[in-house]
């Protein structure tokens, strides 16, 4: 078999279309929009390289026109989780043994497929079901995806190329295997990215997967199947499944074979996964690995130092755009008093010239919220708000669900730092914020750092660099990605690894050396070219001076002996 030392092509960060007016990507994405749109899909789940129809099927309705449907998808059923259990394990048999330039190439294939001819039908998927401008799907399920793809090849070779030292006569190496079993990958609705990385970055690595995605996200999620396998994926390698997130959660948790899971999602449900985990930690063949991404309530402080126009825009696009549903989006903010006018003033501008409706409309910042549930609970806060005399809305608090799931971008403003819209996640467009005196803005970051129990992102704003210094200092444990004079918002691939601590994650970072490193188990290999042939180490043996002695007592003890010897001969003569 030929071999070699192969370099991958180096990974660069995907360009970014603007889809300006008259640009021809413009026109191509609403033409695959529009076209999909006006069709009906029928979206089956994959186990095994196999489609499965049960004929138990949900409806599909973009969250901007709620009434209309562009398809359906069929559910499993428990006896389907089973089946894709057993066909994982078939395929990682040949999986696991696939060299790692042939698993790269298929990722790298599928990166430049969608760098090409998928990328026009992912973001338009991205689009209809998930309710994302252009631009914003533009980001994630084109740009997003791809570096993941391309960047998580470098990040294999750097890992296997990471090799111990050796001595003389001595060859150490580290072997990186797939972990022994499956990796449950669950994803959430709001970045397509997220959906597409979670599955493939343990495949890479030589692990079978089984890939839940949220219900609301399974039209795109179908595509990522397509991409795949036009890719050169083989047939179990991911296995897609669609239905009751508990019932297949219980059946791949109780799995003798469950590896380890990858997760984004909610805080609650991950700490649920750890706890079954945890009980059923004797069932499994090893220790699983356990890596998730979960809430985040991400912040926004400005010392009175700051510039008030980079604070307000870093709020107007930090917090309102995808409607507040990034995991990193800004939900609270702390403000001096003395560049709150001027921030106000720049805030009630940008909002009032957002305009807000369906994706199809390119020039819409604002598009709807993902589902009813969503809706409802952004439109009880806001209605709360409304009540409560320690808040009150400055800009927005209306909604609309006559059409679709529309909340206006709101700014609250509370003198309590301890509001619920300060402290709770909401993942909406959304924005609280409380106005501190000038000269208590280290006692703000103390409060920063104590109200909230997740710690994803975090921005702080200054023009003194003592003060930064301190304020960076302050919130080290308060975000896993941490932004000076930016919005919290925006992590690209091999820039910024994405993750947080406390109740945010285990802070693997998507997108990095670290994560990849959670999905295989390694092997130290020592070979000793001339082994030894005598069990005797130096230490054993004795020193020149103790030798003659010892031969001299020797000697001496047989003289004696001999005297001994003729004394008695001459005695009996």
């Amino acid at each position: 078999m030929a071999s070699g030392f192969y370099n991958v092509p180096k990974a660069v960060n995907e360009p970014i279309n603007s889809y300006a007016p008259g640009t021809p990507e413009r026109k191509a994405l609403l033409d695959t929009y529009k076209k999909m749109f006006n069709e009906q899909v029928d979206i089956p789940f994959n186990i095994g390289g196999k489609e499965y129809r049960t004929g138990n099927t949900v409806d599909i309705h973009p969250p901007h026109d709620h009434k209309h449907c562009v398809g359906k998808y069929h559910v499993a059923e428990k006896e389907h989780i089973e089946l894709a259990v057993k066909k994982a394990a078939e395929a990682r048999v040949k999986w696991a043994a696939t060299s790692w330039e042939h698993r790269a190439a298929i990722f790298l294939k599928a990166a430049d497929l969608l760098a090409g001819p998928f990328r026009y039908k992912m973001n338009a998927a991205t689009m209809i079901a998930q309710s994302k401008n252009a631009f914003q799907a533009e980001i994630d399920s084109a740009c997003e995806l791809i570096d993941f793809l391309r960047f998580n090849v470098q990040f294999m070779t750097e890992i296997y190329n990471n090799q111990p030292a050796s001595s003389a006569g001595i060859w150490n190496r580290m072997e990186y295997r797939a972990l022994e079993g499956f990796v449950y990958a669950i994803t959430p609705f709001n970045f397509t990215a997220i959906a597409g990385n979670l599955p493939s970055a343990p495949a890479l690595m030589g692990n079978v997967v089984i890939w839940k995605p949220a219900s609301s996200q399974i039209y795109s999620a179908q595509v990522i199947m397509e991409l795949f396998k036009a890719a050169g994926l083989p047939d179990g390698v991911i296995n897609m499944v669609t239905g009751n997130s508990a019932m297949i959660t219980d059946v791949l948790l109780n799995s003798r074979d469950f590896a380890g899971v990858h997760f984004t999602g909610s805080t609650p449900v991950f700490n649920s996964f750890w706890e079954t985990i945890g009980k059923n930690v004797g069932n499994y063949k090893s220790y699983p690995r356990i890596v998730g991404e979960t809430g985040g309530k991400d912040f926004i402080w400005a010392h009175p130092s700051s510039n008030a126009q980079e604070v307000a825009t870093a709020i107007a696009r930090g917090a309102f755009e995808y409607q507040g549903q990034k995991c990193s989006a800004a939900s609270r903010a702390y403000l001096p008093k003395s560049l709150w006018g001027a921030i106000k003033t720049s805030l009630e501008k940008d909002l009032k010239s957002f305009k807000m409706g369906s994706p199809e409309d390119p020039t819409n910042f604002i598009n709807a919220v993902i589902d009813n549930r969503a809706f409802k609970k952004l439109s009880g806060y806001i209605e709360e708000a409304k009540k409560d005399i320690d808040a009150e809305i400055i800009i927005g608090g209306g909604y609309s669900d006559e059409i679709g799931y529309f909340i206006e971008p709101t700014i609250i403003v509370t003198t309590n730092p301890k509001y619920k819209t300060m402290c709770n996640e909401l993942f909406g467009p959304i924005m609280t914020i409380f106005v501190y005196e000038d000269e208590k803005w280290e006692e703000t970051l103390d409060l920063i750092d104590s109200t909230s129990e997740y710690a994803l992102t975090g921005a702080i704003f200054s023009g003194d660099r003592y003060v930064i210094d301190i304020a960076t200092n302050k919130l080290e444990n308060a975000a896993g990605n941490f932004y000076i004079n930016d919005k919290p918002t925006g992590a690209v691939v091999g820039q910024q690894p994405f993750g947080g601590a406390r109740g945010s994650g285990t802070n693997d970072k998507a997108g990095s050396v670290w994560n990849l490193l959670r999905w295989v188990n390694t092997r130290t290999i020592k070979e000793t070219f001339v082994p030894p042939t005598d069990y005797r180490y130096p230490f054993l043996k004795e020193s020149t001076i103790e030798t003659v002695e010892k031969e001299v007592e020797t000697a001496i003890e047989k003289l004696k002996e001999f005297g001994k010897d003729l004394s008695e001969k001459f005695k009996k003569q």
